[in-house]
Order: structure tokens, then sequence, then C-alpha cells
């Protein structure tokens, strides 16, 4: 984005906001110079002053700021770590050969039918690979717990809040609009284009 003369590199925060139906809104779109506890806090706090008053569950990846400002400003929500991003953090700790067939054990983990089951089957992963990749099953273990928020809101559809994937879907496609640009005159045009099509997706 060229601003003030220069050109440099700038983000974007898009919301999305799932109610209890299952429908989903785009609850903000803001610039942002970087990704820190601060800014985080001061979404929030706009997205508050705006009219949000509850928030059942939160679901991100693990960037600590954004855990952090989750704590502080949304009192009594519970966060869902995205289990995709989790999984690619354990994954990272196996080796290549094994990695297709211990994928097939651990996303097994995350389709069971209830928090109970789930538990179960992450101990028969841990019981199978603790010897042989115990990098790998520490993570598992320690993150585990975060990965199974979803399970208490069983009136939604799994799909929609055990990961951040829609959003990464929608994500994407910003991206893709924003590249035959390149170079935006301005932080207000970008707004614009994206906006534009949030609209049009929701």
């Amino acid at each position: 984005i060229r601003n003030d003369r220069r050109v440099s590199n700038m983000a974007v925060m898009v919301v999305k906001g799932i109610n209890m139906q299952g429908i989903p809104s785009i609850l903000a779109v803001e610039p942002m110079d970087n990704e820190s506890e601060d800014t985080y806090r001061s979404l929030f706090r706009s997205l508050k002053q705006r009219g949000l008053q509850k928030v059942w569950l939160c679901v991100s990846d693990a960037h600590a700021g954004l855990q952090a400002a989750i704590r502080k400003e949304l009192i009594g929500t519970s966060w869902q770590r995205c289990k995709v991003h989790f999984m690619r953090n354990v994954l990272a700790k196996v080796n290549h050969k094994e990695k297709e067939r211990f994928a097939g054990y651990l996303k097994q983990i995350w389709l069971e039918v209830d928090r109970e089951s789930a538990i179960g089957c992450a101990q028969r992963v841990i019981d199978r690979y603790e010897k042989r990749f115990p990098e790998a099953i520490e993570i598992l273990r320690n993150g585990l717990e975060d990965t199974l928020q979803f399970f208490e809101f069983g009136e939604i559809d799994h799909r929609k809040i055990a990961s951040t994937n829609t959003l990464e879907r929608l994500n994407a496609e910003i991206r893709r609009r924003s590249r035959v640009v390149g170079i935006f005159p301005s932080i207000s045009s970008y707004l614009r284009l994206i906006t534009t099509y949030l609209i049009e997706y929701e």
C-alpha cells in the first residue's frame, strides 16, 4: 500500500462470526500494521463498542498476542485452537516416511462423536507413537485440550468451529483479488476492494 509517498506492507484483520444457528457474518474489516496483543485488544474493544455483547467461543491459531487479548477483552469466552494449525505443528515433528500414516491416526481424534471419545483416540495415538516421536507426542499432549472446545457446542456444525478453515478460504480469496492490483494507492482503496468482495460473500 502506498502511504505518505512510500510503499509498505499492511495486513487486514477480518473477523467472522457464527451465531448459534450456524449463520456466518463478517463482523470487522480492520487494517493493521502489526500482529500484537495491543492490536487485537483494540479490535475487540471496537467490536464491543459497536454492540458485540457475548462471545461463547473464539477460534484462532495459537498466536500468543491474540490469546492474551481474548483472555483480557472477551471475559468468559472459551478459546478453540484451530485443529488444522495444531495438526501441522504436531506433524512437523514426524519423519517424512511415516507422516501420512501418523496423520491418518491423528485426524481421527477430531472426527470422534464426543470429547471423551476424542481423548480416548488421542491416548491410543500417544501409546502407539510416544517412543518413536516424543516431540510430536509432547505437542499433542500439551495442546489437545485447547483443540477440543468445539465439542461443547453441539448445536453448531463442528466443521464450522473446529478450525479456521472457512476463514482461511476467505483470506485466500482476498489475497487472490489483491494480488491483481499489486500496489494499492491508499489504505481506503484496499479496504474498498476487500469490503466489496465481503459484501458479495455475505
